[in-house]
């Protein structure tokens, strides 16, 4: 069982079903873990402050995913992300790997490879 961490894993997807399957998963191996609906209301949380992995959908109605790793690094953070969605290629993720991109997901996901991701983004021991 992996030791609890401090640092919130925080989901920015537009699916509710999404949210709370990727919730549930990481949830039940000790991650604290924040869900929002939009790029939006993750901006305005307090989560992002300590926010050590970002799991995020690129394609979201407002602000999409893309848009909010450049408002991210605009205003100087860059939070290690996972992306997951089913529209993903490697030549966006190399694109998208300045932004702190560092695995690009399909939808959908299994839940090996999201688990990894998410402890290499946070720093823990696969």
């Amino acid at each position: 069982m992996d030791v609890p961490d401090t640092r919130v894993v925080s989901v920015v997807d537009d699916d509710d079903s999404m949210r709370r399957s990727v919730r549930s998963l990481l949830s039940s191996l000790g991650f604290c873990v924040e869900t929002f609906e939009s790029a939006e209301a993750f901006i305005q949380s307090r989560s992002r402050h300590n926010t050590g992995c970002l799991v995020l959908d690129l394609r979201m109605p407002g602000m999409n995913g893309e848009e909010l790793l450049v408002h991210l690094a605009n205003a100087g953070t860059r939070i290690p992300t996972v992306i997951l969605s089913a529209h993903g290629d490697a030549l966006m993720r190399e694109r998208l790997r300045p932004l702190g991109v560092l695995a690009v997901l399909g939808k959908p996901f299994h839940s090996e490879l999201l688990l990894a991701a998410v402890r290499t983004a946070i720093g823990r021991t696969p």
